[in-house]
């Protein structure tokens, strides 16, 4: 009987002092920016003056696990086949700085979702929302608006003006 309790005691003991990291594989949906006018595109607005604007943020902002998540779902969904790989193609390239409907990571939440004319397919009720916050992320570092710690460096093959591509060895560039 005493063999028995020593061996429940270090049984509870080996099990309860394991701390694994938490993440958060199913976090809770952000509603707001779907059906809510949070992601604004322009400061013109029927009736006057302005209302305060909401501010929706990425959760996954400035995460290396997540934005490497969305580069992942964003190969994984096909985006590239419109967007190539930021560069563009049938799609606008996302390796940009001025944008049609906004830049920030509640328009182009938006954009995912709800879709845009003329050619941009609505993706809401297809991509679960915490995908696409990370796919928002994955685009946003594509133009360097994420950590340097959290994002790997762009390869030069989609740099989006050749002239601008800084030899970083020694010697001449052809």
């Amino acid at each position: 009987m005493r063999t028995l309790c020593i061996f429940g005691v270090c049984f509870f003991v080996v099990f309860t002092s394991c701390q694994r990291e938490k993440r958060d594989l199913r976090p809770v949906p952000t509603r707001l920016a779907i059906y809510s006018d949070a992601a604004r595109q322009s400061p013109l607005r029927p009736g006057g003056a302005e209302q305060p604007q909401l501010r929706v943020t990425n959760p996954y902002n400035g995460s290396a696990y997540d934005i490497a998540e969305g580069e992942r779902l964003y190969e994984w969904y096909n985006c590239s086949g419109c967007h190539s790989h930021g560069g563009g193609g049938i799609g606008p390239p996302l390796i940009k700085t001025d944008w049609i409907y906004g830049g920030e990571p509640e328009n182009l939440f938006d954009t995912i979702v709800k879709g845009r004319p003329n050619g941009m397919p609505s993706w809401g009720g297809r991509i679960p929302e915490y995908q696409i916050w990370q796919i928002v992320a994955f685009i946003r570092s594509m133009n360097g608006q994420q950590p340097r710690s959290a994002t790997a460096s762009r390869a030069d093959t989609i740099e989006q003006n050749p002239q601008t591509i800084q030899n970083r060895t020694g010697g001449a560039t052809k």
